[in-house]
């Protein structure tokens, strides 16, 4: 490479491109040799069959888990991790043999079958899904160096070593250093918006020397997940320079502004920061589905235990009463009670394996992704801006929805839009704009007449034409003082594209106000290293810029010293309302009706923090006046977290912003109470591992708390220390809303994990950056925003949103409803397998323990397939017990999910009892009306059989609540089946074919059987017709009392952020870091002579054409 002061010009030198470099920490070497791919392919990851030690990551992204070898047997590997399918496998097995085979082996392979297959299907199409976005990132192209020149590669063929250059607006492929670009002095402009959310620019900027030269030997640290910190040493001809994270392009950021750079390689792959931040893959369960896997695991614990108490009975019948019976004794072949017990045994086994409901995980399954797609289809989280509907890309945590208890949220590009608007200004003590208590009404407050404006692009939401009026017609030199100090004192840089102009800034504060000064005439043009070109309502003026003074977050302000043309020298300044105020003349005019425009109006944002006075220079100011700029909230925010609390759920903020932005933003939103009182809390802080909190507190019933400084060593102590980090959580369980601020991805991951580690409740992580995918896979759900910054969120989440607004639906109407609808689904689903199976257990008593089966063979898997199926699967689909208007109007309902009430040890215990009292009523009633009667065994099969089914069906009568055509005719639909399929399976000609499978024929009409089954139907539903009538007589739920009012009711949300004297929180918070006065003083970056302007005459002679009508 080889480069002018002005241009830098790009040659290739094939016979010197063997450069090498050497990355180093401790002990530790990380070398990297320059387009030297046989070097680095003996340090690359090999595959698993491999034993040598693996370095160097390839490039490509691979989030897949399945190939076409390894599908099948992965697949069942991890689907028989579950262990009803383990059981079922063996129970196939032991019916293979004949001596214990009580029912055949068919009528628990096929179910088994298909449930391995449809659930292998739903990981196979979940894996493509991964596949196919894997594909799209890897294809990406990007120019590499090769002895060829460059040539267009993708990014799955990037190595450590290759030499990149990256266009303006590409996405950085790898973890490169910036070696040079096209911009002076190797500057490069970048934005983060898909790392961290902020869509302001960042600079990165090469070393000297690698800007002219790039024959070097550089020492850098391994690849790790420190985002915001690179340290390493260039050594040069001796000499050593400092690399840092300046000098590096990271994966994921955006060349802005910057025609080409150039950069080598370093990291790549899973090495690459941003990828190291992402955490590892979790697999997440529902915490329903973890209790439902103990209930079936205490399921087979007890069909175990009641296998050999029947053996037992076996073995004492065999003992004690067949000798005595010569029938038995015949029947018995000779075998000992002993051997008669142990076949009895695993019979058993076998006749119970129906209570252990195998066809439930393939239901489940199916009714997952069913929610899913009801998610997916409602309109009312479909944002019609980018044409992007909500998306579950999870389909196993949807009951999880509805027991949200701590809800973890980023803010810039989560709750924020991260674009700030410019609402109001303070001028001469004059306030133009609209106030906070006023509405934009069309006809008081029409759009500002701009016509008259060659640069007005339109965009600005201010509304008083009062300002407008008197800048053209120059009545108020107080207001083109202060629009001239607007377009003046900033570090914005302007660039030409397709004839208008574009700012790009250091900060969205920044680009707001000069944005604003640049719709009512006064335009900033371009800038160099000493001078800036505005446009001041037509006329072009070039100031000399002689110092500029840059914003820090101690100095919480900024200030330019220029000439003006006219040769006089002036120094504006801008910052925070109380830095400002210190630095005035005493006496100043307009002082103190700007003061009382801070107090009542809130026209400043931000934290009071006094500081005491930096540099002479920022002395007896003159006031020109005030501004207000809003940081513009996402539509609904506010409304949704109201709703979110009221539900009983406990908002956190992370955010690595400062705490006066943080706790502006917490105002705006309503996490924070207007009325509350911030105080230090130093009482506490030896509770909190010396952790910087501040507590709210607003009256006697509700406190809040924020974290604005929760550094790394802070929670790591939390972390270490259970003592220390559970207290942290207990406090804040007290609380609320907590607001982290200065927190890095790592650590929002780490404020999860101590969340769950100290409390049972489930959380929910939600971001739009790459910075938050740790803190979305640590969670129990996560869930990312699809906007402007980004991808990565999204498809590490498990749930796809496009508003923060939408999350409000999502838990408390789709999340309520799923939790409601799983739990009534396990109680029922449980209830009809157990209490079909127990039957067995009664009857053995009457048999002999001789593992008789009570039904005919093909009614055992009917029952689950056809019989009983249907009606389940509409109730676990359909059912409400509010309406989704009445879920969002009394959020207070959704606490139902967070006290885990529908699926409690209580009521498992009652399902379970009262599918014993079933089966009893099943068995016995039957018995006791056929006792002393000439009907055979084949009536009493089918008397059960039938009364079984009726008593399933009107139990799934009463447990519907919401009814549909569809809960109709899958009711109708299994009576019909039943009626339908018994008489085929009945009929003499399968009888005659096949009598060992078909050993029932033809059917009853005794009214005998049909008073007993409509009897039996009767006493085993009793219970539940009795219970429900108590239910409604007796108590009076948080349902009841939502469906006994009449008339709707508002949402009571808090009031308008209100502030007075002591309350008032100063502004200019929305600075992240210093801007680049460091860069515009020194020159670096920036041309010695303004760049050409496109369109700018032609601006300039519609400026004079208006001023002429004008």
């Amino acid at each position: 490479f080889a480069c002018s002061d002005s241009l830098p010009l790009l040659t290739v030198r094939t016979q010197n491109i063997d450069t090498t470099i050497f990355f180093s920490v401790s002990d530790n070497t990380w070398e990297v040799k320059a387009n030297c791919h046989h070097f680095h392919g003996q340090l690359r990851r090999k595959p698993f069959r491999c034993f040598r030690q693996r370095r160097n990551a390839e490039n490509a992204v691979r989030s897949y888990r399945y190939t076409v070898l390894t599908f099948l047997p992965l697949n069942l590997y991890e689907q028989f991790q579950r262990f009803a399918n383990i059981f079922f496998l063996l129970v196939v097995i032991l019916q293979c043999v004949p001596a214990i085979a009580t029912i055949p082996w068919y009528t628990t392979l096929l179910p088994l079958i298909i449930v391995l297959s449809v659930r292998g299907m739903k990981d196979l199409s979940a894996d493509l899904a991964r596949r196919r976005s894997d594909s799209q990132i890897n294809s990406r192209p990007c120019d590499v160096l090769t002895p060829a020149g460059f040539t267009t590669l993708q990014w799955k063929d990037v190595c450590i070593g290759d030499v990149l250059r990256i266009h303006k607006d590409q996405i950085i492929p790898a973890d490169l250093l910036l070696l040079c670009s096209s911009e002076p002095h190797s500057l490069c402009y970048v934005e983060t918006a898909d790392i961290d959310g902020e869509t302001n620019l960042k600079y990165r900027q090469a070393l000297s020397i690698t800007h002219s030269e790039l024959i070097s030997d550089p020492a850098e640290e391994n690849p790790n997940n420190r985002l915001y910190s690179f340290k390493g040493d260039l050594y040069w001809r001796g000499k050593t320079h400092r690399l840092d994270i300046e000098h590096i392009l990271l994966r994921g950021m955006v060349l802005r502004n910057t025609d080409c750079a150039y950069g080598l390689a370093i990291y790549t792959g899973s090495d690459c920061k941003i990828l190291r931040n992402s955490g590892q893959v979790i697999v997440k369960k529902t915490q329903v589905e973890k209790d439902f896997n103990r209930v079936v695991i205490g399921i087979v614990l007890t069909l175990l235990l009641v296998a050999v108490l029947m053996a037992v009975g076996s073995g004492l019948f065999e003992y004690r009463v067949s000798p005595k019976m010569e029938v038995l004794s015949a029947l018995g072949g000779g075998s000992t009670p002993v051997y008669r017990g142990f076949l009895a045994f695993w019979g058993y086994v076998i006749l119970l394996s129906p209570s252990m409901p195998i066809a439930l995980y393939i239901t489940f399954e199916m009714i997952h992704v069913v929610h899913c797609l009801l998610i997916g289809w409602d309109l009312h989280m479909y944002w019609a801006n980018n044409d992007t509907p909500a998306q579950a890309r999870s389909k196993s945590l949807n009951e999880e929805l509805g027991q949200v208890g701590h809800l973890l949220s980023d803010k810039t590009g989560t709750l924020t839009q991260n674009r700030l608007i410019f609402r109001q200004c303070c001028i001469a003590g004059d306030i133009y704009g609209l106030l906070p208590h006023q509405k934009l009404v069309h006809r008081k407050h029409p759009p500002l007449d701009l016509s008259w404006n060659p640069y007005s692009y339109g965009g600005l939401h201010f509304h008083d034409q009062r300002l407008v009026d008197r800048l053209v017609k120059q009545q108020c030199p107080q207001s083109q003082e202060f629009l001239t100090s607007l377009v003046l004192c900033h570090t914005v840089m302007s660039e030409w594209k397709n004839g208008t102009i574009r700012y790009q800034a250091a900060s969205p504060d920044e680009e707001a106000l000069v944005v604003a000064a640049r719709e009512l005439g006064w335009v900033f043009l371009s800038r160099t290293r000493d001078s800036l070109t505005i446009n001041a309502l037509g006329q072009t003026l070039n100031y000399e810029l002689l110092a500029l003074l840059d914003f820090t977050s101690d100095r919480r302000r900024m200030s330019v010293l220029v000439r003006e043309p006219g040769g006089g020298l002036k120094l504006y300044c801008k910052g925070a309302d109380v830095v400002i105020l210190e630095r005035l003349q005493k006496d100043s005019p307009h002082q103190e009706s700007t003061a009382r425009a801070l107090e009542v109006d809130g026209l400043q944002e931000g934290e009071a923090l006094v500081e005491e006075l930096h540099g002479r220079m920022e002395r007896e100011l003159m006031l020109l006046g005030v501004t207000a700029i809003e940081d513009r909230l996402q539509d609904g925010v506010p409304e949704a977290i109201s709703s979110l609390r009221q539900a009983g759920i406990k908002v956190w903020v992370l955010t690595g912003d400062k705490t006066e932005t943080a706790v502006n933003v917490g105002y705006s939103c309503r996490l924070i109470d207007p009325d509350t009182n911030l105080l230090q809390g130093e009482e506490i802080q030896h509770n909190t591992c010396r952790c910087s909190v501040i507590v709210c507190r607003c009256g006697n019933d509700s406190t809040h708390l924020t974290s604005p400084q929760l550094s790394s060593s802070p929670i790591k102590c939390l972390l270490m220390f259970n003592k220390w980090g559970a207290r942290f959580v207990a406090l804040s369980n007290q609380c609320q809303s907590v607001l982290c601020c200065r927190v890095t991805p790592g650590q929002k991951a780490e404020v999860v994990r101590l969340i769950r580690k100290h409390t049972s409740s489930v959380t929910l992580a939600i971001g739009d950056g790459a910075n938050d995918v740790n803190m979305i896979k640590t969670a129990h759900i996560g869930v990312g925003l699809c906007g402007v910054e980004g991808s990565q969120a999204v498809q590490n989440a498990d749930f796809a949103l496009s508003q923060f607004s939408f999350l409000c639906r999502l838990l408390l109407v789709h999340g309520h409803w799923s939790y409601y609808r799983i739990c009534k689904f396990l109680h029922y689903f449980l209830f009809k397998t157990t209490a079909f199976a127990l039957v067995h257990i009664w009857f053995g008593f009457f048999s002999g323990f001789s593992a008789q089966p009570l039904y005919e063979t093909w009614f055992i898997p009917f029952y689950t397939i056809a019989y009983t199926s249907m009606p389940v699967q509409c109730l676990a689909i359909f059912e409400q017990d509010v309406s989704a208007e009445g879920c969002l109007r009394w959020a207070a309902l959704y606490k139902t999910g967070q006290r885990r009430d529908l699926f409690s040890p209580a009521t498992l215990a009652a399902s379970l009892l009262y599918s014993v009292y079933t089966s009893l009523v099943l068995c016995l009633l039957p018995l006791g009306a056929f006792h002393s009667t000439a009907l055979d065994y084949q009536t009493l099969a089918i008397t059960v059989a039938t009364s079984a089914v009726f008593t399933v069906t009107i139990e799934i009568i009463i447990q519907t609540r919401y009814w549909t055509k569809y809960n109709i005719a899958a009711i109708c639909l299994s009576l019909a089946l039943y009626f339908i399929l018994t008489l085929i399976v009945h009929s003499k000609i399968l009888h005659d074919k096949l009598p060992a499978d078909f050993y029932f024929t033809g059917t009853s009409l005794n009214p005998v059987v049909w008073l007993t089954i409509l009897l039996t139907t009767c006493t085993a539903t009793l219970p539940s017709l009795t219970g429900l009538a108590l239910n409604v007589v007796l108590t009076q739920s948080s349902k009841h009392r939502v469906h006994s009012m009449m008339l709707p009711t508002q949402v009571r949300r808090p009031g308008g952020f209100r502030r007075g004297g002591v309350l008032r929180h100063s502004s200019y918070a929305m600075s992240q870091g210093a801007g680049f006065g460091r860069l515009i003083t020194s020159g670096t970056g920036l041309h010695a002579t303004a760049p050409a302007q496109e369109g700018a005459e032609a601006a300039a002679n519609g400026t004079k054409e208006n001023n002429d009508k004008l």
